[in-house]
């Protein structure tokens, strides 16, 4: 079976093909295609690659190129994971906005748009290059903002699906609070990609969250940035990203402090590379681990063993809303636990959302509408409105001109606004 990964220079690649050789029986793989368009980066990451297979005795060839094309035929799925501009943009996205008094963070408020801006134009050409040359291969979307990138794939007509690590990051967080395999735990996850919930935590089916609650109240607090206090009141686990929207000042105040993710990630790159350089080095190294995405690889394996081996397993999961939220448009992209097969995802019924939490998903899908109108259509305008339907930023004059900051910051990635 080949699998492609389309932004396969991502010096968290190799995190990606230990999980590929540590899960071979679950997805036995005979090629994985790294694909980039900045070679300096392929080069030392495709290598590392290969040791780290050679190392492991996993008989998977890997090939390196830039050509989309070539890199994706044939391939059963492809895993799409870009950053459109790079750290350099990230920075942008997360320094701006702080600026204007607002959160600075690449997949939240502003910051989150104007990755959208960049990212959608770009992810729908590179699929419509896998419709003509991998017709049957399923998409699988790691490319933030998710949600957002996720709708634009399912709206053009392609089979895709999007993936997030923060549900399997709870899992095995829970488990190891209980001291139980993860496989024993499941969620009961539920809004939108980098705004979810747990409301439940089944042990072997029973709900413990209220036990959970009560032992663990203040090791979850850290984990969510959150505290433990505002957790019992709530009587769930808000993902790390609700804290944005329930600290905002606090955040702001904080970010205003210390340097930006990008700038700390990298340096993290910059070192990463040059170990991968080193053909000594056949292992991830330990500062990997500092980079985020934990538990991808697991999640991308397990997704990619179900759509293409019928296993018909619970996973968490972006997809259509169809119906599961009703106070959602059945376009919507929700995260949810779902049944996975050859034939995609089927999102699994869940219990009537509580209003304090449903008020806001249905806030943010309003603004993804938006901000996919914006990345797909352009304009100042479209921008504007986006901005002013985010719950993180909604006044009219700040989101003015917070679209024209954005706009021309990014002006290089917006072929619209060059026009």
């Amino acid at each position: 079976m080949k699998l492609a990964v389309v932004g396969g220079g991502s010096t968290y690649t190799p995190e990606l093909i230990d999980g590929f050789a540590r899960l071979r029986d679950e997805l036995p793989l005979t090629e994985i295609a790294l694909v980039d368009p900045d070679v300096r980066r392929l080069e030392p990451v495709s290598g590392m690659a290969r040791r780290m297979l050679a190392r492991a005795g996993h008989p998977a060839r890997v090939v390196a190129t830039t050509s989309v094309e070539e890199g994706v035929a044939g391939a059963r799925a492809v895993l799409l994971q870009l950053r459109v501009g790079g750290q350099a943009a990230r920075d942008v996205d997360e320094t701006l906005p702080l600026e204007c008094g607002c959160v600075g963070q690449e997949t939240t408020g502003a910051g989150g748009l104007a990755k959208a801006l960049r990212t959608v134009p770009v992810v729908l050409d590179i699929a419509e290059k896998i419709r003509e040359h991998a017709p049957d291969a399923w998409i699988v979307d790691f490319t933030n903002p998710v949600g957002i990138v996720t709708r634009a794939l399912l709206e053009a007509g392609h089979r895709a699906i999007g993936l997030c690590n923060v549900a399997i990051g709870f899992q095995r967080r829970f488990a190891a609070n209980l001291g139980v395999a993860p496989e024993r735990i499941s969620l009961g996850h539920v809004g939108l990609n980098h705004l979810t919930w747990e409301r439940a935590v089944r042990l072997d089916g029973v709900d413990v969250l209220p036990r959970l609650l009560e032992s663990h109240a203040e090791e979850i607090a850290e984990d969510v940035g959150l505290s433990a206090a505002l957790i019992r009141h709530l009587g769930v686990v808000p993902s790390y990203y609700l804290r944005y929207f329930y600290e905002h000042d606090l955040v702001v105040a904080e970010q205003r402090t210390r340097p930006s993710r990008a700038a700390e990630v990298s340096a993290m790159e910059t070192a990463l590379l040059e170990m991968y350089t080193d053909p000594a080095v056949d292992t991830k190294p330990e500062l990997l681990e500092k980079r985020g995405g934990a538990f991808y690889s697991e999640a991308a394996v397990a997704l990619i063993a179900s759509l293409v081996g019928e296993r018909g397993d619970t996973q968490v999961v972006n997809l259509r809303n169809d119906g599961t939220l009703p106070f959602l448009p059945d376009e919507a992209v929700i995260e949810v636990p779902a049944t996975i097969t050859a034939a995609g995802a089927t999102a699994l019924p869940v219990e009537p959302v509580e209003p304090l939490f449903a008020g806001l998903i249905a806030h943010v899908t309003a603004y993804e509408t938006l901000a996919l109108a914006a990345a797909l259509h352009g304009g100042e305008d479209r921008v504007a409105d986006a901005l002013l339907a985010h719950p993180l930023i909604g006044q009219a004059a700040l989101s003015k001109d917070l679209a024209r900051r954005l706009i021309e910051a990014n002006r290089g990635h917006l072929s619209w606004a060059n026009a």
